[in-house]
């Protein structure tokens, strides 16, 4: 049991956040929700989906609907958006420019202050399988996701797969080793990923180095199996 004084300081330590914060909060606890919600519907059936685009709209309305429950004055104001470009500080890893396309875009406003978050969405079918390519897809995700942080305070990745091979492979090949999201694995900020097989596609040539660090964790609902990063 905790410390009555600890539990005192972390209390403090929330009101403080929700003065400075509290659109930003609020969203990220929204999208949390949204995510719980659209899980437990998937893995039992009141999903069905068969590509990832129909689960971002299915994601997204969840969202929608959340977001509206959110709008306590007239002024606020939940917006989502689908596939839509947004302007960067910087270059993008993905786009080599400084626009971007975001899977899922939100903009919530309230009290007159607008708070932004991507969400960058993967789903991954055993009978479609991209490996290693998958793998390399999910690190450059990411690492687009961190290249949002200048300009959105909230940026999410959801992984969505019937594949084990994503969650608890025995071993990947020493060329691909590089790009492992299993379950309990760490990623160090600051670690180059390399993907070393020969005559791979293009698009693969380039190192990944990410500049935070990640604990993957997965969850398995039903059929399928769920990664959360927050970035």
């Amino acid at each position: 049991m905790k410390n009555e004084s600890l539990i005192e300081q972390e209390g403090l330590a929330l009101i403080e956040q929700m003065r400075n914060r509290p659109g930003e909060i609020i969203l990220d606890e929204l999208i949390q929700q949204a995510f719980k919600i659209f899980a437990n519907k998937l893995a039992n059936g009141g999903i069905i989906a068969e590509n990832e685009f129909a689960f971002q709209f299915e994601l997204g309305t969840i969202l929608k609907t959340l977001g509206q429950l959110y709008e306590f004055k007239l002024e606020d104001k939940f917006h989502l958006e689908f596939e839509t470009n947004i302007l960067l500080n910087k270059e993008s890893s993905k786009s080599k420019t400084k626009k971007a396309r975001v899977d899922l875009l939100i903009k919530y406003k309230l009290d007159n202050k607008t708070t932004q978050a991507a969400i960058e969405l993967k789903y991954f079918r055993k009978k479609n399988n991209r490996e290693p390519n998958n793998r390399y897809d999910i690190f450059t995700d990411i690492s687009n996701l961190e290249y949002y942080k200048d300009n959105i305070e909230i940026c999410y990745f959801l992984l969505i797969t019937d594949h084990q091979h994503y969650v608890d492979k025995e071993a990947y090949s020493p060329d691909t080793s590089d790009f492992d999201v299993r379950h309990g694995k760490t990623y160090k900020a600051n670690t180059n990923l390399s993907y070393r097989t020969p005559n791979k596609p293009k698009k693969y040539e380039t190192d990944i180095l990410l500049t935070q660090n990640y604990n993957f964790k997965w969850r398995t609902l039903g059929d399928f199996y769920f990664l959360i990063l927050k970035v």
